[in-house]
């Protein structure tokens, strides 16, 4: 069954850092973001890979050091429960600003931490997460692998929805299952700020005829704890870091099922980032001066983009990969060497 997306759909994605070590003062900027962003009108709004918990750049869990141990410790420490209290609050937010609210989140099961994304709809309940499957390269020593028990897509609304986590989006068997659950909405919160990921958004987005919303975190060194407490790089052992220096740039992206543009990427601030889905492009920078924060709202320099209500079957007439444009006996299971 093909779910009706409303005529208006406004759509969030969130590029902001966490407070690493501080998931009581995270949720608070949570929340302050999420009220930004209900000002603007947004119903869906997306944080990024990890925002909850905080994502953990330079560690290096090789290190069998007492002080790793204790940095483990520490991390442990930020996880959340699932459910829990942070869960509880959470779905207050989403309830409250009234929006559907789609975050990345660190979770906690016994002494195993999970990265995670969860769902919570408007009137304030979780609905559900999604396990990453597979961490990345050393992301691999302190997250757990999830399965795919955990690979929901929820009949809202506006479209079907559901998550990809980073590199997943690289694996072909796991972005086809998500089509083939019929998803339309496809949040896809990331750690890749790299010169490629807008790219990789944009294939995914064309190849599963989906809108595609991929926030990223962007961090200064300052938005992580002073060395010798968190050492960011073996250098800061000897050499002060410059804490205004960006260590995560960023590029969050909102992308239609034509591989259009249509919000974002940004690599030099925090913001956030807005589609209208019917209207036009809605940019918000929210920029910290002098302790200040201040919005700025653009109209892509004037120009409309075009009406999107209907696009995903426009989109499918030419090419549906789970449907008239796929072979089953493509697939490797029915493959001979």
């Amino acid at each position: 069954m093909v779910s009706a997306m409303s005529s208006t759909v406004k759509a969030t994605v969130v590029q902001a850092s966490s407070v690493f070590y501080d998931t009581p003062a995270t949720l608070d900027k949570a929340e302050r973001l999420l009220k930004e962003a209900a000002e603007l009108g947004s119903q869906l709004v997306v944080f990024p890979e990890a925002f909850i918990g905080g994502y953990p750049r330079g560690y290096n869990f090789a290190d069998q050091s007492p002080r790793r141990k204790e940095s483990f410790r520490k991390y442990h420490a930020s996880a959340i429960n699932v459910p829990g209290p942070e869960v509880d609050r959470l779905a207050t937010m989403a309830a409250k600003y009234k929006v559907y609210l789609v975050t990345g989140a660190i979770e906690r099961d016994g002494y195993t931490l999970y990265c995670s994304v969860l769902f919570f709809d408007p009137e304030g309940n979780y609905l559900g997460k999604h396990r990453k499957i597979m961490p990345t390269y050393s992301e691999r020593l302190v997250w757990g692998f999830g399965d795919c028990s955990t690979t929901p897509v929820y009949d809202t609304p506006y479209g079907k929805l559901g998550s990809v986590i980073c590199w997943e989006n690289r694996m072909p068997l796991l972005r086809t299952s998500m089509y083939a659950k019929g998803i339309e909405i496809y949040c896809a919160p990331s750690a890749d700020s790299g010169d490629t990921w807008v790219s990789t958004m944009t294939h995914v987005a064309m190849e599963g005829g989906c809108y595609v919303l991929s926030p990223i975190q962007f961090c200064r060194r300052k938005d992580y704890p002073s060395p010798p407490e968190y050492l960011y790089s073996p250098s800061e052992e000897y050499v002060t870091p410059d804490y205004d220096s960006i260590i995560w740039a960023g590029g969050s992206v909102i992308i239609s099922p034509h591989g259009e543009i249509l919000a974002g990427p940004n690599y030099e601030r925090e913001g956030l980032f807005t589609a209208d889905l019917e209207g036009r492009q809605i940019f918000v920078i929210r920029v910290i001066l002098n302790s200040e924060d201040l919005i700025h709202t653009f109209d892509n320099f004037g120009q409309w983009i075009q009406d999107v209500r209907g696009e995903i079957p426009k989109a499918k007439f030419m090419f549906d990969v789970v449907g008239h444009y796929s072979k089953a006996d493509t697939g490797p299971a029915q493959q001979q060497i």
